[in-house]
């Protein structure tokens, strides 16, 4: 849905960085050419973080979307130069390993590399010297090479950039420092500047650092922290005499020294460093100088040569040339983090209309403009960016201290050997269920998530793991596991258990208008009686899973839905008419799962009410009372065997614990963590939004498409699906051949040799006595052989018909 020239809308962006100018390109060559950048400092350098940026393009990681993000910006950089000077250098990257842990972690990040499509391969210390002769290659255990990795020159690409964004219209207007952001009616109008008011119907933050001075003019909360990080140059070495080409000024692999936070590029004759290992330095984005009153400009701090010094020491150790020479100059340059490390994009529900493109690393930013370009120009991205999105954060993450602590250790780990399930250290505990007193008296050993306390098993468990025959776990996929969770999976299957599954969001829609705009916004059908339980989709225009619900309703004009994230809400605020009210319940409430074979033997006597299969079906709900504790009832099971959600009210939780707790005694009830609980969703082949599905995906390629009912009218995504062909490729279900194996996630799979897709939420099935993997591969039809990469191990795996377990589905209905 292109525009004209003639309707485009006036956006206004504020800031001519990196992200600023891509963005401009983005938005002019999808035919809105109204844009006006406006930048405080002069152009093409206007003093901010991509100023200074040593231009480090290191595309692999954990995140699939960031990958992505990288992989554009190395591409569309390539094909850009100035005055003959291309914009990109593509000396590769080499990243070392000088501990085993770190050797591991190579390993595994290249099957991060394989599963998301970059070149990359490990190679020997003698490999790793002849990429960089300056190294000492007694010192390093291998290196991992991506030889399309390279240098991207920041200020070259703006340049290049804002050239072609102006040919087709666009006009950046430097020295303009933004003082306010006009608003009517809850939609941006205007950004006013010190040299006058421009008018706007989208503006766009790509303030970088400023992001949070800019969006307090507007009202929103932009939850970024400025750190200063060390950056320095060596004097001329000798070894590098004549090597480089001044005008390219690098010729070998930009260099990752991350067992000491280091990293390292040429500049021609000279070597620039850059370290983390310093403690975080933050900065008030509030108070950072003016242009003109900076000394060197306002994203340059003076460098700490103290905060440096072990950094130095180090240096010489890996590249002994260094040892003789010294820093000839250096500075702390200014960058942002967030909470989690990933960039905060998209429109804000508050002011319609204004749009953040806010801590955004020079290697992502391409990526992020042609991303949030898509968003305003078609609706949404074509990339997943569900972990960037700005509403991703919960209000309990959104205090100062919290973004200004977090901010903080996102910086100290950027080099970190992090395993996916490891939690944050602090603020915790930050958020916990009503039952924490009683789960820390039965041992809970708690990861989070969201800033919840969640229980991942319990050590009271531990007598009944004795006994269970396990596989012995390698170093990695023994951290954060227990055999506890095997006897609470076992104890769930034969007996009962309690979960706590207060973390899980709720949300309650009210008023005339709640069913029609729920059958409007969602997939399945909802017109049902008062009672029923819907499992249904929230779909996009293009038919892409934005989120996975269970709708119960509970009234004629009452509905509680179970959502995943604070997106799910802001997606049904933003489409909500004025005659539906919804409202946030999670904190008020509670939910204990009550599943087992024994649950109704448990919860039967509590009530009065008839609890038997007849009497209560599945997917059903009731408001009744256990005990002296009101509750409502969903007869739902996301671990495959009979049971019920439970809720109540937050004040009562304990009492329904107790409650639960004391009747459950005699058939032997325990309480189950997530750890457990993941093991036996996946053998129900029970989908998990955000890893095993995205909006990148269609329900029928996640294997949801029974949750669409293309009868019931017309609902979002619907036209798309019409459309939609075979699917090209599905989630699909592995079950890897030894018993012994294990994987966790993200690793590539291998069908007929080479890479075919790759992993999404894998668990040991301890029912099924095998590793469960899920997998976005080609359609395979069940009994095809396949390889999972593990540590740079082919895991041998074969193709599984779902669901894993009881398929029949008659443990849930009985």
């Amino acid at each position: 849905m292109s525009h004209s020239p003639a309707s485009s809308p006036r956006v206004v962006v504020i800031g001519a960085g990196i992200v600023g100018c891509s963005l401009a390109d983005e938005l002019t060559a999808r035919g809105w050419t109204d844009v006006t950048v406006l930048e405080q400092g002069p152009l093409p350098a206007p003093g901010g973080s991509t100023s200074h940026a040593p231009g480090l393009v290191f595309r692999t990681g954990p995140s699939k979307t960031l990958t992505e993000f990288a992989q554009y910006t190395v591409e569309k950089f390539s094909a850009l130069e100035v005055d003959g000077l291309p914009c990109f250098n593509p000396v590769g990257g080499l990243e070392l390993a000088t501990t085993e842990e770190r050797w591991a972690d190579l390993h595994r990040k290249a099957g991060y590399a394989t599963s998301w499509g970059i070149r990359g391969e490990l190679i020997s210390p003698e490999r790793c010297k002849e990429l960089w002769p300056l190294l000492d290659e007694t010192k390093v255990l291998g290196g991992f090479h991506t030889p399309e990795d390279g240098l991207a020159r920041a200020v070259l690409a703006c340049r290049a950039q804002m050239a072609r964004a102006e040919a087709r219209g666009a006009r950046f207007l430097e020295r303009h420092t933004v003082t306010g952001i006009e608003q009517e009616g809850g939609r941006v109008t205007a950004v006013v500047t010190d040299r006058g008011t421009f008018p706007a119907d989208h503006v766009v933050s790509a303030a970088g650092f400023w992001g949070p001075v800019v969006g307090r003019m507007a009202g929103v909360d932009v939850p970024l922290l400025p750190l200063a990080h060390q950056y320095a140059k060596t004097r001329p070495l000798p070894e590098l005499a004549g090597v480089n080409d001044p005008r390219t000024e690098a010729s070998r692999p930009i260099l990752r020294f991350q067992d000491r936070d280091l990293y390292f590029r040429e500049h021609t004759d000279r070597i620039g460093i850059g370290s983390y290992a310093h403690k975080p330095l933050p900065v008030d984005p509030f108070t950072v100088p003016a242009y003109d009153d900076a000394p060197v400009m306002p994203s340059s701090y003076p460098f700490t040569e103290e905060d440096f010094a072990p950094s130095w020491e180090d240096c010489g150790w890996l590249l002994p040339a260094l040892a003789g020479s010294e820093v000839e100059e250096g500075f702390n340059g200014v960058f942002s983090f967030t909470p989690d490390g990933m960039p905060v994009l998209g429109e804000s529900r508050a002011l319609r209309g204004f749009w953040l493109a806010e801590a955004v690393w020079v290697t992502h930013s391409a990526g992020v403009a042609k991303a949030v370009a898509e968003w305003m120009v078609d609706g949404r991205p074509r990339t997943d960016v569900h972990e960037c999105d700005l509403t991703r954060f919960e209000d309990a993450q959104r205090s100062p201290a919290y973004v200004a602590e977090r901010g903080a250790q996102q910086f100290v780990e950027v080099y970190d050997v992090l395993h996916p399930l490891q939690p944050m250290d602090r603020p915790r505990p930050l958020r916990v269920s009503p039952f924490h007193a009683r789960q820390q008296q039965l041992g809970a050993y708690f990861l989070e998530g969201g800033g919840w306390e969640r229980p991942h098993w319990y050590e009271a468990n531990a007598p009944l793991a004795e006994g269970i025959d396990l596989p012995q776990r390698d170093a990695w996929s023994a951290r954060y596991w227990s055999p506890i969770a095997a006897a609470e999976a076992r104890a769930t299957r034969e007996k009962v258990a309690l979960y706590d599954m207060t973390p899980l969001r709720r949300l309650e829609v009210t008023g005339p208008g709640a069913l029609a705009f729920l059958q409007r916004m969602t997939s399945n059908n909802l017109a049902k009686k008062p009672g029923a339980v819907t499992y249904t989709l929230l779909l996009d225009e293009r038919g892409g899973v934005r989120s996975d619900l269970t709708v119960a309703r509970l009234a004629a004009d009452r509905f509680q839905i179970g959502a995943n994230s604070p997106a799910d809400e802001d997606w049904l605020l933003r489409h909500a008419p004025d005659d539906v009210q919804i409202r946030d319940i999670t904190s008020g409430t509670c939910c204990i799962g009550v599943w087992g074979p024994l649950a109704r033997d448990l919860v039967q006597p509590l009530t009065q009410d008839d609890f038997s299969h007849k009497g209560f079906g599945y997917f059903r709900a009731k408001q009744t009372h256990l005990g002296h504790v009101p509750v409502t009832a969903m007869r739902l099971s996301y671990v495959g065997e009979l049971g019920w959600e439970l809720y109540t009210s937050a004040d009562l939780g304990l009492r329904l614990w107790d409650t639960l707790w004391e009747a459950g005694q005699e058939h032997g009830v325990i309480a189950a963590g997530r750890s457990a609980f993941n093991s036996l969703r996946l053998e129900k082949g029970y989908r998990s939004w955000g890893l095993d599905m995205t909006d990148e995906h269609t329900p029928y390629e996640a294997g949801v498409g029974f949750a669409v009912r293309m009868d019931k009218g017309d609902f979002t995504g619907r036209e798309a699906l019409e459309k939609a062909g075979e699917p090209r490729r599905r989630l699909t279900a592995l079950l890897l051949d030894d018993p012994a194996a294990v994987v966790l996630g993200k690793e590539p799979v291998y069908v007929d040799g080479a890479p075919a897709g790759y992993v999404t939420s894998a668990s040991y099935g301890y029912t099924l006595g095998r590793c469960i993997a899920y997998a976005w591969l080609p359609p395979l039809p069940a009994g095809t052989p396949v390889h999972v990469e593990y540590f740079g191990e082919k895991v041998p795996a074969t193709v599984a018909d779902e669901p894993l377990f009881d398929p029949e589905m008659a443990r849930i209905r009985r």
